[in-house]
């Protein structure tokens, strides 16, 4: 594909020769007749020695001796790029003999319903949606169109799922929620978990993550938000349009997310907390707290992510400004 073709389909601006390219690749690994892009400053140097035959830069990053494509976001417009040379496996319509399908379930037009799936009884799956291998769909589920769920991959019952949904392998929804209730001998009742789990168009699911059903009402994943692997959802919890959750994390049970919320890994948030719109917490973060609209917190209990990173500098000094504070005292402890 010429260079100037991939300009249009990707809406970056053509500077230099317009050479041919048949693959894209990192700034490492690239050859020639290769694309890579520069996103990170961290990696702004290898755009000089990279042997790739044009590199994807933004604006106002300096000329090179090589082609470019500017833009505003280079790690989008690689993602674009991507996407005009990787072809993911097609699936093709049809059921597979091995598949279970209930009489009652309504199929979509060209659904792809792979070996040893199961679609329980009274289920509604949408146009154009993808079943891989090994998939169960349980009774009286309903499933927008194009959707797509890898092998292994589970919808417990009475769930709703919207349009454009991807789980990825070993994805859990709406499993019963960790809900018990101790009585008078002090053993653990379970409380059964009569909600749902409600997921919103364009959201993506990512392997071996469970969202869980809600004891009453639903646990609802909103429009276009993006739950990586081994996310763990609690019941009654919300997460709100375009956040993105990243690995590990845990939510406890009616954890309410915002709006364009990052939750990087291993967060924690402890039940009935809220995080506000836009709000991030960094890598390991555990809040038990409410986080303001907005705010970035860091550490456990979390706190401003400024002030955080002033006490990690303090603290492996701890002791020796300790010592100092005794001398001034004038103990010798």
């Amino acid at each position: 594909m010429r260079l100037s073709e991939i300009a249009a389909k990707t809406g970056t601006r053509l500077e230099g020769a317009d050479v041919e390219i048949d693959s894209v690749a990192g700034i490492g690994e690239a050859q020639a007749g290769q694309l890579t892009f520069i996103a990170n400053p961290k990696y702004a140097p290898q755009a000089k020695t990279t042997k790739a035959s044009a590199v994807i830069v933004d604006e106002s990053f300096p000329a090179l001796a090589k082609s470019m494509l500017r833009t505003k976001n280079p790690y989008l417009a690689f993602a674009k790029a991507l996407g005009l040379f990787y072809q993911s496996p097609q699936y093709q319509p049809g059921v597979h003999p091995t598949a279970v399908v209930h009489a009652s379930a309504k199929i979509g037009k060209n659904a792809s319903i792979g070996p040893y799936v199961v679609v329980g009884k009274n289920v509604i799956l949408g146009d154009d949606c993808t079943l891989v291998a090994h998939v169960v769909i349980y009774e009286g589920v309903s499933i927008g169109n194009n959707f797509l769920a890898h092998a292994h991959a589970a919808v417990r019952e009475f769930c709703k799922i919207g349009n454009n949904v991807i789980l990825q392998n070993g994805v859990i929804i709406g499993a019963d929620g960790f809900g018990f209730a101790k009585d008078d001998k002090g053993h653990w009742q379970k409380i059964v978990q009569s909600g749902h789990v409600v997921i919103d168009d364009n959201v993506e699911v990512q392997a071996h993550t469970c969202i869980d059903r809600a004891a009453v009402g639903v646990t609802h994943i909103e429009r276009g938000a993006k739950l990586d692997n081994f996310v763990q959802v609690g019941h009654g919890s919300s997460i709100g349009e375009d956040s993105l959750i990243c690995a590990q994390v845990g939510l406890a049970g009616s954890t309410e997310i915002g709006k364009n919320v990052i939750l990087a890994g291993q967060v924690g948030v402890a039940g009935h907390c809220k995080v506000g719109d836009g709000a991030i917490m960094t890598a390991q973060s555990g809040v038990s707290h409410d986080v303001e609209p907005g705010k970035m917190v860091s550490g456990s209990p979390a706190f401003d992510n400024k002030q955080w990173l002033r006490a990690v500098a303090v603290f492996s000094r701890l002791p020796e400004l300790a010592k100092k504070v005794r001398k001034l005292a004038g103990s010798d402890e």
